[in-house]
Order: structure tokens, then C-alpha cells, then sequence
């Protein structure tokens, strides 16, 4: 690998109500802007939104099946924009920069408008 090679993107799909629900139980995250409906509608979002750890955690996965978790070093990820239910999230990412022992990689969460939901610095193990 070298810096500038772009990682194979990696498809979630489409986010789904039953998919925040299910999200909702296993994170213990039950704010109701996330599942209910009529909750969100009333506090302005026109309708749930994604948890952004749901987001985080679609870039974890697809870092570990690039370079595998055990070489991962360093990840931190800034929110850029709500996921609803319906979009269509793709991972991507590439090496940006290297040390001796590590390359620095970057990922983003896009929908299949482009827009990018979050993104993400990380740092694995050469």
C-alpha cells in the first residue's frame, strides 16, 4: 500500500426504521428522535434520524475488514449531516499520510447523493 490508494468501498444499504429500533436496543441509546416518529416530528426533524454512533460504527466495521482491527492504532470521527431512514450509506476511504510504523488513512459515510454524513481520521499498523 501507499499513500493516495483508496480503500474498496463498502455498501451498508439502506437504513431502515426496524434498523434504528434494533439499534436503539443494543446501544441502550433510547432518545425517541431516533424511533419515534411523531417525537421527532414535534421537535423539528420532519421524522427519526440515525444514531450517529450507528454511523461511527458502519466506518469501524468497514476499517476493520480493510486493515483489520488488531492493526488499528487511533480512530476518531466528526458528524457532518443527519442519516434518515431510506439512505443509502457507502464507506470509503485511502491512505493520506505515513510514519515509519503506521500509515494515516481518512474515511467518510456518504449517501448516494454524496453527501457525507461523517468522516473519519484513523491510523493502522503497517
Amino acid at each position: 500500500m501507499q499513500i493516495g490508494f483508496e480503500f474498496p468501498p463498502l455498501e451498508k444499504g439502506e437504513i431502515t426504521h426496524t434498523q434504528l429500533v434494533r439499534y436503539a436496543g443494543a446501544s441502550g441509546d433510547f432518545n425517541p428522535i431516533h424511533t419515534v416518529v411523531p417525537y421527532a416530528e414535534e421537535v423539528g426533524l420532519d421524522g427519526v434520524i440515525a444514531h450517529g454512533m450507528m454511523i461511527k460504527g458502519f466506518i469501524g466495521h468497514a476499517i476493520g475488514k480493510w486493515c483489520g482491527v488488531e492493526n488499528l492504532l487511533r480512530f476518531s470521527t466528526r458528524f457532518r449531516s443527519m442519516t434518515r431512514p431510506g439512505e443509502r450509506i457507502v464507506i470509503t476511504g485511502k491512505i493520506v499520510g505515513e510514519t515509519a510504523a503506521f500509515w494515516k488513512c481518512e474515511a467518510q459515510a456518504v449517501n448516494e447523493q454524496g453527501e457525507v454524513k461523517a468522516s473519519a481520521k484513523f491510523e493502522v499498523k503497517k
